[in-house]
């Protein structure tokens, strides 16, 4: 079930309706926004809604066991055993055919062939975030940072809640739990919140994103030696607008669903592109995925102990596995690959920029100010098109297509097909996001919560017809129910 359908829109009228009629009995509403959430999981293939339920029972027996186990090495083997089959079940639906594909090719070079027992494993739609939300409980209560939670209902909401199931913001227990707790408010705030995050959501998607998919991207990414190098080089800044805005705009559409149910999220993206360093672009980019490797991987890892080498060991792992997390394909491992190295390679050179350069700190004012400016400046452009350079890898669908989009980008002699005015104008659309002022949207909501609520509702309603006008027709889904 898409959100930007109608289908989705009766689906949470009605959530809406019954959930807030029933807000006086916490229990009942609870058991009816879970039935709700399978139901909106099922409407994809009913049949994994068993293994969503299965992977949330194993993680709240877990929980359960961790709260009434002192002995440190006992604590240990359960949270060891419990993610070991949190991942094994991510791994054979998301990993299986990958690896017996790339052995097959192995033997195959070496000689060796044999008949491997190929099968299609279907890949249940957002197995793995709700896998990264039950790992995250586990080993937060086995850090003392919640407490086992007792009610299997309580954590079946927590891991079924529908605005983030299937594509995130990997919602962390810490910020859930309480507020599952507590009375649960609807208020003009919350009200005026989601109205300004589902049309800012629904504009990304169903407008910017779409365009750019149907007008430049999904053509020029099909077949890259058809097409000239002027239309690969924009494609590729569109493909980066078009990934921002389609997972950003649905991270803006779960977060006002969420919020018009009575709940709060936190934010997922920060203006990633207008980041100077690639470790400022992770801290902006997929928060809640960034934070979740920092602390479930980079840290136990090692984190920034044990010397500088081993900082970049530890940055270079975390990234490929989030590569490898993001698709069981060569040019994703390349794509984590690549941020993992540069990442090292950029804190490398800072400190060593740090060493033999003085900052502009003991300069005059003005000149300090215009020397920062300009590294800045460079600092966001470098940024910009390193990460476009790794989009190629994440959107080609193998690794002889991203070569030959690279080897594209040097013919300058075909004509351009698919650049026009509109494509351009959409991509200066798609990029006034990063730069418009961070409190933008919650000046627009504090404005929005004076208004009447009749007003409040017609401006909502005329705001979805608008943009389902302007945008092009069909639905396509979105970039991340892929992973």
């Amino acid at each position: 079930m898409l959100f930007p359908t109608l289908t989705f829109g009766i689906f949470f009228l009605i959530v809406f309706t019954v959930s807030w009629s029933m807000r006086w009995t916490p229990v009942p509403r609870k058991w009816f926004l879970v039935a709700a959430s399978y139901f909106f999981y099922g409407w994809w293939d009913w049949r994994f809604t068993f293994l969503l339920f299965g992977t949330t029972l194993v993680n709240y027996l877990a929980g359960l066991a961790l709260g009434r186990t002192t002995g440190q090495g006992a604590r240990k083997l359960i949270v060891g055993v419990t993610v070991f089959v949190d991942l094994a079940v991510l791994a054979f639906f998301k990993y299986f055919d990958f690896f017996l594909t790339s052995l097959d090719g192995l033997l195959n070079t070496l000689g060796l062939e044999r008949d491997l027992p190929f099968m299609e494993v279907i890949l249940p739609i957002g197995i793995s975030f709700f896998t990264f939300q039950g790992i995250s409980y586990v080993v937060d209560v086995y850090r003392g940072e919640i407490k086992a939670e007792k009610s299997l209902l309580d954590v079946m909401l927590f891991k079924s809640f529908f605005p983030q199931l299937v594509a995130g913001p990997i919602v962390r227990a810490a910020d859930f739990m309480p507020q599952l707790h507590a009375p649960v408010r609807l208020t003009r705030n919350h009200i005026a919140v989601g109205v300004v995050l589902i049309l800012t959501g629904l504009v990304k998607k169903m407008v910017i994103a779409n365009y750019l998919a149907t007008e430049i991207v999904d053509p020029v990414f099909f077949d890259p030696t058809a097409v000239g190098a002027l239309d690969l080089l924009v494609g590729i800044y569109a493909y980066a607008i078009q990934i921002y805005c389609d997972f950003s705009g649905y991270s803006d559409i779960a977060i006002g669903v969420a919020a018009l149910l009575g709940y709060r999220f936190l934010a997922n993206f920060d203006q990633p592109y207008r980041a100077a360093s690639l470790q400022d672009f992770w801290r902006r980019w997929h928060i809640s995925l960034s934070t979740w490797l920092r602390d479930y991987l980079y840290i136990p890892l090692g984190g920034n102990r044990n010397g500088e080498a081993a900082r970049y060991r530890n940055l270079f792992l975390t990234m490929f596995l989030g590569g490898l997390w993001h698709g069981a394909a060569w040019n994703f491992i390349f794509w984590g690959s690549f941020h993992g190295a540069m990442l090292g390679l950029e804190r490398w050179a800072g400190r060593r920029f740090d060493e033999f350069v003085p900052r502009h700190a003991d300069a005059p004012g003005l000149f300090a100010r215009l020397g920062n400016g300009a590294q800045h400046v460079v600092g966001v452009v470098w940024t910009f098109h390193l990460v476009c350079f790794a989009w190629i890898f994440f959107r080609a669908d193998s690794f002889s297509t991203a070569a030959d989009y690279l080897a594209g980008l040097g013919h300058w002699d075909v004509a351009n097909s698919y650049v026009t005015p509109f494509v351009v104008g959409i991509i200066a659309i798609g990029m006034l996001f990063q730069f418009t002022p961070r409190q933008l949207g919650r000046e627009l909501a504090l404005s929005l919560r004076l208004l009447p609520s009749p007003v409040m509702g017609l401006l909502f309603g005329f705001g979805i017809f608008v943009i389902w006008a302007v945008a092009p027709e069909g639905v396509a889904p979105f970039i991340y129910f892929q992973f």
